[in-house]
C-alpha cells in the first residue's frame, strides 16, 4: 500500500487537518432538535443584502464562461470602495485562501513566522505547512502586545508577522499609534500580514489606516472578507490589498479565475450599496451591546468587542456549559478550542435572540458551579 504521508512534503506530515465536526443538520438529528442557533462561527445572522443575492442569481446565466471580465469588474469596484488603486486589490475565494496563499508566497523551510499565542489558528497552521518555523508570542490579557510581537520578530529575524485586527477570539482592536510603532519596529525583510476580516464592524475613526500603509509602500498586506459584514460566507469571497508586486506574486501562487461568477457578482453589488456598511455596523453594535448588557444583568463578565462576537467569562469549565447549551439548541464556541479555557465566544445575532441566549448561558453556568 502506498505511504502517501511519506511522499508528501515533510512539513505536512505532523499537521492535523481542520475538522469542523458534525454538520448542523447532523447535530440536530443526533440531539433531536427542531432548531439550532448557529452562534459559533461568527457568520452574519442579520442577512446579506438582497441586491447581492439578486446579482448572484442573475449571474448564473453566464455559468458556462470563465469569469475573467467579472473578476476584473469586481476588482475595480472593490478598489473604488476601498479607495485604493485596482492593481492593489487581489480577489480570492475567501480570506482563508489568501492566508494560505500568502504563507506559500513568503514562507518556506528556513524562514520564520511570528504569531500571537491567542489568535486565529490558521496562521500558525499554514505557516507550518509551508515549512516555516512558527514562533508564538504571549498575549497578556485580551489585547495583542504589538511591542512584544515586533521585538520577537527582530530577535527571530522573522519573515512574516501575522496580526488579526480586530483579534479573534477576543474582539480587541489595535490602536493606530500602536500599529505605527509596531511597523517601525519590524526587522528588514519582514512582512506584516493584517487580517481585517472583522474590521468593518469597528468604528472607522478607531482603526489603524493600513490601506494607506499599502499605498505608501510599507511592508503590509491587508486581508478583507465578504463573509462577515456582507453575509456571503457561503459564496467564499475575500480580497487582499497589497503592493502591485505582491499581487503579481499571488497571481503565480493562486490558480487563475479562482473566484466564481456568482460570488464576484454578489461582491460587486455589495460594495456598491450606499450606506450599507454604516447601517449594518450600527445594527450589529446594538445587538452586541444588548448581549453584553444582558450578560451583566445575569452576573456574567463579558469583554468589549469591535467584531460581531462577544467573549464571555464563564468562571467554570467551558466544555460542559457549551454542551448543555447545544442540547438546548444553541451552538457557541468553547473557549478551550480557541486557547481561552473558561470562556465562550458568542456570535452576535438580532437582539431578541441575544437576550434569550444570555439567560441560557447564565442558567448553565449556575448549574455547573
Amino acid at each position: 500500500m502506498t505511504d502517501w504521508k511519506a511522499l508528501a512534503r515533510p512539513s505536512l506530515r505532523d499537521l492535523v487537518p481542520y475538522h469542523p465536526g458534525l454538520t448542523r443538520d447532523e447535530l440536530k438529528e443526533r440531539l433531536g432538535l427542531d432548531d439550532l442557533e448557529p452562534l459559533n462561527w461568527n457568520e452574519d445572522l442579520f442577512g446579506p443584502p438582497q441586491e447581492a443575492l439578486d446579482a448572484a442569481a442573475a449571474e448564473l446565466r453566464n455559468a458556462a464562461f470563465y469569469p475573467e471580465r467579472a473578476y476584473a469588474d469586481f476588482r475595480d469596484a472593490a478598489a473604488g470602495a476601498l479607495g485604493v488603486p485596482p492593481e492593489c486589490v487581489i480577489p480570492a475565494h475567501g480570506a482563508q485562501s489568501l492566508v494560505a496563499a500568502l504563507a506559500a508566497t513568503f514562507l518556506e523551510p528556513g524562514r520564520t513566522a511570528v504569531v500571537p499565542a491567542v489568535t486565529y489558528g490558521l496562521y500558525a497552521h499554514v505557516s507550518a505547512a509551508a515549512g516555516a518555523r512558527v514562533v508564538q508570542t504571549p498575549v497578556p490579557g485580551l489585547h495583542l502586545d504589538l511591542e512584544a510581537l515586533a521585538a520577537r520578530a527582530r530577535s527571530e529575524a522573522a519573515n512574516v508577522v501575522w496580526v488579526c485586527d480586530p483579534n479573534n477570539p477576543t474582539g480587541s482592536l489595535v490602536e493606530p499609534d500602536a500599529w505605527t510603532t509596531f511597523l517601525a519596529g519590524l526587522p528588514p525583510g519582514c512582512v506584516a500580514v493584517a487580517d481585517e476580516a472583522y474590521m468593518d464592524f469597528a468604528e472607522p475613526e478607531a482603526r489603524a489606516d493600513r490601506l494607506r500603509d499599502v499605498v505608501e509602500g510599507r511592508p503590509v498586506v491587508v486581508i478583507r472578507s465578504f463573509s462577515k459584514v456582507f453575509g456571503l460566507a457561503g459564496l467564499r469571497l475575500g480580497v487582499a490589498i497589497a503592493d502591485p508586486a505582491v499581487a503579481r506574486l499571488l497571481d503565480v501562487v493562486q490558480e487563475p479565475f479562482n473566484v466564481n461568477r456568482a460570488a464576484l457578482a454578489a461582491g460587486r453589488a455589495a460594495v456598491g450599496l450606499d450606506g450599507f456598511l454604516t447601517r449594518r455596523r450600527a445594527e450589529v453594535a446594538e445587538a452586541r451591546d444588548a448581549l453584553r448588557e444582558a450578560l451583566t444583568r445575569h452576573g456574567l463578565v463579558s469583554h468589549p468587542s469591535h467584531a460581531n462576537f462577544v467573549l464571555v467569562e464563564l468562571g467554570v469549565d467551558d466544555g460542559p456549559v457549551c454542551e448543555a447549551l447545544l442540547a438546548r439548541g444553541v451552538l457557541v464556541r468553547p473557549g478551550e478550542s480557541v486557547s481561552m479555557p473558561g470562556t465562550a465566544r458568542i456570535t452576535v445575532a438580532p437582539t431578541p435572540l441575544m437576550e434569550r441566549v444570555a439567560a441560557m448561558v447564565a442558567e448553565e453556568v449556575g448549574r455547573a458551579k
